[in-house]
């Protein structure tokens, strides 16, 4: 799954809520996390200016949780994700999203992402919580 830069902040702050348990997924082996490189620069920038003191719990949750940086995007991909966000740094995060082509975007980005439909991009796209919720049915159905 490809995480956004509101996921990863999220899951600085708070050590028990959805974010972080999709870390704890990914710690387990039960998921493989993917950024972007415009993702890492985003997440250093935010953490940087908003919780200074944090900055070094990015780096530890990234590398536990073998947090992979995906492939450059190439110039369709972005050219897509231009016309889906018309935000430049949310296109180019989506165009990593699309480059990596991963199941899942997680996202709390109402305003750029999250408002997308399955039709518009390849995967499916929600909040930490709407991916728990898939992730539990799955397991709970798997027994």
């Amino acid at each position: 799954m490809f995480l956004d830069t509101s996921v990863i902040f999220a899951a600085i702050l708070s050590p028990q809520g959805g974010a972080r348990m999709v870390f704890r997924l990914g710690e387990s082996g039960l998921v493989h996390l993917w950024i972007g490189r415009q993702v890492l620069r985003e997440c250093e920038a935010v953490v940087q200016r908003k919780a200074a003191p944090t900055l070094p719990d990015l780096a530890l949750l990234l590398h536990t949780a073998g947090v992979q940086v995906g492939p450059e995007a190439g110039a369709n991909h972005l050219e897509d994700a231009k016309r889906l966000v018309a935000y430049l740094p949310d296109a180019l995060v989506l165009a990593e999203a699309l480059e990596t082509q991963p199941d899942w975007f997680l996202t709390h980005d109402h305003q750029h992402f999250l408002k997308l439909s399955n039709e518009e991009v390849s995967f499916q796209i929600g909040t930490p919580g709407d991916f728990l919720t898939w992730f539990r049915e799955r397991t709970i159905q798997g027994d």
